[in-house]
């Protein structure tokens, strides 16, 4: 993996930490390197399906989150990005007591960046695939702050 310079790991890192919903959800980054990002969270009871699972949505959110960061970690400072489209193939039920995404870009494009993410549930004794992502993000400029 290639290695971040420090001032895009704190550029993603605060970006990631204003997001209210991973902050809602616990959610860490727990790595980033260039077009790679990977988020744990745990599966809080308010968080579970009527089956106890956590729940698709919570997964969706993760993954489209980690995939939206490892595409913003090869932009310029000055730039972000949005979620242009996303599929989810869900893979089994999010069972245990958190989740771990991994997002990556497939392609760096000026205009367009492919990107994929994967969902795991680690339950302590087990890590299970739960879901696939598949997407594209957009590149968006941002107004840089007056000095």
């Amino acid at each position: 993996m290639t290695v971040l310079p420090a001032d895009t790991e704190t550029r993603l890192r605060d970006s990631f930490a204003a997001q209210s919903l991973m902050t809602f959800a616990g959610a860490q980054v727990e790595s980033c390197a260039f077009g790679r990002f990977r988020i744990v969270s745990p599966i809080h009871d308010d968080m579970r399906q009527q089956h106890d699972f956590g729940h698709a949505a919570l997964t969706f959110a993760l993954g489209d989150t980690a995939a939206g960061y490892a595409a913003m970690s090869v932009m310029r400072p000055d730039q972000e990005v949005l979620t242009a489209e996303m599929k989810i193939q869900l893979l089994a039920p999010a069972k245990g007591q958190r989740l771990i995404a991994e997002g990556r870009i497939i392609k760096a494009g000026r205009r367009l960046i492919p990107v994929e993410a994967d969902v795991w549930a680690d339950d302590g004794d087990k890590t299970t695939h739960i879901a696939r992502l598949i997407g594209t993000m957009v590149p968006v400029d941002i107004p840089v702050a007056a000095t």
